[in-house]
């Protein structure tokens, strides 16, 4: 992993940018975050930053918006194949965590989206869990955006910060990611209230 993350760094900026959003993206479009290191791509690209080998909010905006789509792409997945993904080969051996992840989704619904993307495999499967229970996509999105706003900019955050210490940094943030979730979910809760406050309609059922 070490030579990999030297390798990013040595690079042209183009190039780097170009294989941080193929990870990202990856990560969440192809359920394999658990193998992808879409996270420690993020921090590297961080680092890659305040190195001054590529524009901080360039980075920003290619891991943020590699991460929302990535989600997006496995929502539209996990619509199509519904309860079959859930016998998927690749996934048959982590049905523990698809049991969490889909639990996850009954309880919290949208909220599951945010929370999900602050774990390593709820990440890679929490949007195809959602696109298989029928999640309305404008329910979904919202959550996708908040989440991978959020995430991409803590992640990239740390690597800037972190600098040359990148490697160390990405270990840091894969063990507190879960703390950063907790740091937010207040303003994902203010969100939500100033939405339902501004709401003057009946509640509909989602079709």
């Amino acid at each position: 992993m070490h030579q990999v993350i030297a390798t990013l760094l040595g690079v042209p900026a183009g190039w780097l940018l170009a294989a941080v959003a193929l990870l990202v993206f990856a990560e969440d479009a192809l359920f394999v975050g658990f193998v992808v290191p879409g996270e420690t791509a993020a921090v590297v690209a961080g680092a890659a930053a305040s190195l001054g080998r590529a524009s901080l909010p360039v980075v920003l905006v290619v891991v943020a918006a590699a991460a929302v789509l990535g989600d997006s792409v496995g929502y539209l997945v996990g619509r199509r194949l519904g309860p079959r993904l859930l016998q998927a080969r690749p996934l048959r051996r982590h049905a523990a965590g698809l049991e969490k992840g889909r639990d996850l989704v009954e309880r919290r619904g949208g909220a599951a989206v945010f929370l999900g993307r602050f774990t390593a495999f709820l990440r890679a499967v929490t949007p195809a869990l959602a696109g298989a229970a029928r999640m309305p996509y404008r329910r979904f999105l919202p959550w996708n955006l908040l989440g991978g706003l959020t995430w991409a900019t803590a992640a990239v955050l740390v690597g800037y910060a972190a600098g040359a210490s990148f490697a160390r940094a990405a270990q840091t943030l894969g063990r507190d990611s879960a703390l950063v979730a907790l740091a937010v979910v207040a303003v994902a809760g203010t969100v939500v209230a100033v939405r339902r406050h501004r709401s003057s309609r009946p509640a509909r059922h989602d079709g």
